[in-house]
């Protein structure tokens, strides 16, 4: 498959406006995009990184929720932008991580069905896309996060990837099978070898991503689970991001609670407003 893929860097850089924005009135945030292209489709990623940094020494990749397509054209034309992970991106920088927001393949961009994610066909776009990074930033260690639907696409995206320079975050996982999608709840958990952190609200309102599943997968795994708490109800769908399930109101210190343990191998519980 790799002696007929050809692969190319698309790098879009804005100097003004969303892409080179301050991030809560900190250092200045550059964004471009970078993609991995095929015969017959492609994979983006938007990037996100301080604009002065030193060396990076990993890189984050974000699986945004149902339905994971962000249709990136520019870094300034995407979707999904309330998502959590994709609001919440920049709380990840700092001058040694980049972060890249992964969007469905381009040929997907109608229906990105967890059945396709489990498939082989995805799990080389992936690589495409692992190839593209070490290309642009080195062979660095990747730690992919996914929420809500988003967590099927982590366990599929870390299963391609193998457990080499990878980690992997569960958030607000969707654990039952929907309608549209099947939950985590019966995979096997041994065809992951990387560290696996699972992070759920103890007051997540929606009916297919319980609390009570995250602490039974994490002992299942023998993996941490960071427990967050919070007052703020949210508005909106119980299931989408302005909600418990969306870390209203904590986002910023739930971002930082996975990247300790992305970075130093700690994971403890959240409390906030």
């Amino acid at each position: 498959m790799k002696a007929y893929r050809l692969l190319v860097l698309a790098i879009v850089c804005v100097a003004s406006g969303p892409a080179a924005a301050q991030a809560d009135d900190g250092p200045a945030v550059t964004e471009s995009v970078i993609s991995a292209r095929f015969p017959d489709r492609s994979i983006s990623a938007l990037v996100t990184q301080l604009a002065e940094h030193a060396p990076f020494k990993r890189a984050v990749l974000l699986m945004p929720g149902s339905p994971g397509i962000m249709k990136i054209e520019s870094a300034t034309s995407f979707g999904m932008k309330g998502n959590f992970l994709i609001r919440s991106r920049r709380y990840w920088l700092d001058p040694e991580t980049v972060v890249l927001s992964v969007d469905a393949p381009s040929d997907q961009w109608s229906s990105f069905a967890t059945v396709f994610r489990a498939g082989a066909r995805y799990a080389e776009d992936i690589r495409g896309l692992r190839d593209e990074i070490v290309r642009r930033f080195g062979n660095i260690p990747l730690a992919v996060v996914g929420t809500s639907e988003g967590s099927v696409s982590a366990f599929y995206v870390a299963r391609a990837l193998g457990p080499a320079n990878v980690k992997v975050i569960f958030s607000s996982s969707l654990f039952l099978s929907t309608p549209h999608a099947a939950g985590l709840a019966s995979l096997d958990f041994d065809e992951i070898k990387a560290p696996m952190l699972w992070v759920h609200h103890v007051d997540d309102p929606c009916q297919w991503t319980p609390y009570s599943q995250a602490r039974r997968l994490a002992e299942r795994t023998h993996a941490p689970l960071i427990s967050v708490r919070s007052s703020n109800r949210g508005t909106g769908n119980p299931c989408e991001a302005r909600s418990p399930h969306g870390y209203i109101g904590v986002e910023r210190q739930t971002v930082l609670a996975m990247k300790e343990w992305v970075v130093d191998g700690v994971a403890h519980d959240v409390t906030g407003p």
